[in-house]
This record gives C-alpha cells, sequence and structure tokens, in this order.
C-alpha cells in the first residue's frame, strides 16, 4: 500500500512531462494536419503515431543534453 502515493506521483510527473514537451515533440514531428473534412487512414493513423513516438524520445533527449550542460 505505501507504494501506491509513489507510484500515483511518478505517473504525474511523467504526465507533465509528456505533456511540457508536446509542442517540441510536435515541432520535431513536422506532420501536416488533415484536410478540412477529410480523415486520417488507420495506416495514416499508425504511421503518425509511430513518427510522433520518436520525436518524443527525440525531445527527451534534447532536453536532457541541454538541461544537463
Amino acid at each position: 500500500m505505501s507504494d501506491a502515493p509513489s507510484a500515483a506521483s511518478d505517473q504525474q510527473r511523467r504526465y507533465r512531462e509528456f505533456m511540457d514537451l508536446l509542442p517540441l515533440t510536435l515541432s520535431l514531428a513536422g506532420l501536416p494536419p488533415s484536410e478540412v473534412g477529410r480523415y486520417f487512414t488507420e495506416q495514416q493513423i499508425e504511421t503518425r503515431v509511430f513518427v510522433i513516438r520518436h520525436a518524443y524520445k527525440a525531445s527527451r533527449a534534447l532536453v536532457k543534453e541541454l538541461v544537463v550542460k
């Protein structure tokens, strides 16, 4: 039971980190918005998720590199 508060705190910290990095992540991903009235296909969504996931990793690495220096 004593791990529950620390686990919740850790999850909140990771969520805040994700939200803080989201603008940089999306900028690095460079994905265009969809056209008005058109939706992405399942394959396009999967591709975009892949790109965002890797952009997030790059964002985290960049911030860690800049903070350490």
